[in-house]
């Protein structure tokens, strides 16, 4: 999904020439960005991940290319990430220009993920998680 609903899609299917070099590309991957965002909040309530991963894949297709924050290593982590049987979505992470990557994965399929990426991007570092509750709160005594 590229996030963008209908009331943008014109937008920016058409030429921009009032938008100045790559503005029109950066406002692209914002209100996509924003779009997948929306989506996710409710494939997430309804335990949609395969469609989840999806917008994690679109989502670092546009940071690649629309507002060109990823880098070539990156790119090799998340491509080779994408192949593994069991991998539903991988997007990178953080401040972009390099850095991390998070992969959904399924549970089955965990160990051949840090496996082929130990190999064939040996340069990478790769540890596994799962999800927590999520922020909470306690009252010290």
């Amino acid at each position: 999904s590229s996030g963008i609903n209908a009331e943008y899609g014109e937008f920016f299917a058409t030429p921009r020439p009032d938008l100045p070099g790559k503005a029109l590309e950066r406002a692209r991957h914002v209100v996509g960005e924003i779009g997948r965002t929306n989506e996710a909040v409710e494939l997430l309530k309804s335990g949609g991940m395969e469609e989840f991963g999806r917008l994690m894949d679109a989502s670092h297709n546009s940071l690649d290319q629309d507002y060109e924050v990823s880098c070539k290593e990156l790119n090799e982590v998340v491509g080779t990430a994408r192949r593994v049987e069991g991998v539903l979505g991988s997007r990178m992470t953080g401040g972009g220009f390099g850095g991390c990557a998070i992969t959904l994965v399924k549970k089955g399929a965990v160990e051949e993920l840090v496996r082929v990426l130990g190999e064939k991007c040996p340069y990478s570092k790769s540890f596994s998680t799962t999800a927590g509750a999520g922020a909470t709160s306690w009252d010290e005594e």
